[in-house]
């Protein structure tokens, strides 16, 4: 940990990356946050260095570190799995830790995940030398304060998020400044002709919405769909891991007030942004968002300390006792447990509160159902059966808190996809849930 006041040393980035020896554990800023021009540099050093451990959660852009020929001198462990770099995790070049979101800064500050260096992307210093740490907090703020180096590159396109949310320029040991693009995350999908089952979901969740309700919701079609059926709402509030361009509107029509939280009550709390530089632009010096870390942020103590609390999450697949598996294909890492547990449990502890599990009953154009039976073989269990409350797909909500099993399966039954419930309810004669 950093207990002295350091003088920065402004550098080139090839003279930053320097400090890095083998042997170390590298923890690398995340999301839209991705510190690419240290990052590269880094990794031209490849040869000269052995065993050099990244932490990273989720990152959406080129990840050189698990390229072939890094083997041996660099090694990532992720603990959020990005498609760039599943590949390597499920070939074993690459391992995962499953960890709840909430309890990655506290692995790091009992150095149970020791970090050494830290590289971030930060704004520019204020009149008083603060730099913040614009739109990804997560973890990286904690990584910081526990690290024995510290690395940024600052960047006057990061914006200058408000909250818990800033390091002084003099707590960092390297600084390299860039003018470059705050990496954007646009998402590409789109509903096309099944924008009615989107849309028969989003009205399903809505309805269960209440005026002065606080929301969890990420990035998606589900979420986005959600959003356009929020506008008769009224006072609703913001209490999110992950913000993004979606919600913006809302803010704007004055649906969303945060009058009624009573946690941080006319403040928009979160985490991290995923979203375009629209988003980015919203942000900037706005005094709406309070940004924290995720052991504040993920916290279902302080997530339960929201009255009404909805929270919004999805699934791979549910099995007919309400297991749900949200991270995993069978034994194939797809991403990670993130924070979909400690804002279930959150909402769940809340006065009038909801935690959602929603999801399409079918994958892969119709021909797979996500009610299943069983998980797949080696699949993780992201959420318990027993912290379950309502499963939403297009054909209803289920309600399983406190059901026995066999009313369990037959509401699971009825909100799968027509074509499967004939197969689901042998099943479940089969292994006796029910007569």
């Amino acid at each position: 940990m950093k207990t002295k006041k350091a003088k920065t040393k402004f550098v080139s980035v090839e003279e930053a990356v320097k400090a890095i020896k083998s042997g170390d554990s590298i923890y690398v800023h995340a999301n839209c946050s991705f510190p690419k021009t240290l990052i590269d540099s880094m990794c031209k050093r490849y040869t000269e260095l052995k065993n050099v451990k990244i932490l990273q959660l989720m990152s959406f852009l080129n990840a050189p570190f698990v390229l072939p020929e890094m083997e041996g001198h660099f090694h990532l462990v992720s603990l959020f799995t990005g498609p760039n770099i599943r590949k390597a995790v499920n070939e074993g070049k690459a391992d995962f830790i499953p960890v709840f979101l909430s309890e990655i800064p506290l692995l790091i500050q009992s150095k149970k995940l020791p970090v050494d260096i830290t590289l971030l992307h930060l704004s520019p210093p204020d009149e008083h030398g603060y730099c913040s740490y614009g739109i990804s907090n997560e973890c990286s703020k904690t990584a910081a304060e526990n690290s024995k180096i510290i690395i940024a590159q600052i960047n006057p396109r990061m914006p200058r998020v408000l909250g818990d949310n800033f390091i002084h320029i003099d707590k960092i040991d390297y600084a390299v400044e860039i003018n470059e693009p705050v990496p954007e995350f646009l998402s590409s999908k789109d509903a096309g002709e099944d924008l009615h089952i989107y849309e028969r979901i989003g009205q399903h969740i809505a309805g269960m919405i209440e005026d002065g309700a606080t929301l969890q919701m990420g990035i998606g079609l589900i979420p986005d769909t959600v959003l356009k059926f929020l506008h008769d709402k009224k006072d609703l509030g913001i209490h999110t891991e992950m913000f993004s361009d979606n919600l913006i509107d809302l803010i704007d029509a004055g649906v969303v007030t945060g009058e009624k939280k009573t946690l941080l009550p006319g403040k928009v709390v979160a985490s991290f942004i995923l979203g375009s530089q629209k988003v980015f632009d919203y942000m900037n010096d706005n005094p709406v968002f309070e940004f924290r870390s995720s052991m504040f942020v993920n916290d279902p103590f302080n997530i339960a300390r929201n009255d009404k609390m909805v929270s919004i999450n999805s699934a791979l697949e549910v099995d007919l006792t309400g297991q749900v598996c949200a991270d995993s294909i069978g034994p194939r890492n797809y991403s990670g447990f993130g924070g979909q547990l400690d804002f279930i449990r959150g909402a769940s502890r809340s006065e009038g509160g909801k935690p959602i599990i929603a999801f399409t009953s079918t994958a892969k154009n119709g021909t797979m159902s996500r009610i299943v039976p069983f998980l797949k073989q080696g699949a993780g269990v992201t959420t318990t059966r027993g912290d379950v409350h309502y499963v939403i797909t297009e054909y209803g909500i289920a309600e399983l808190y406190g059901k026995p099993v066999s009313e369990r399966v037959r509401s699971l039954i009825k909100i799968a996809h027509p074509n499967f419930r004939d197969e689901l309810e042998r099943y479940a004669k089969e292994v006796k849930y029910i007569r």
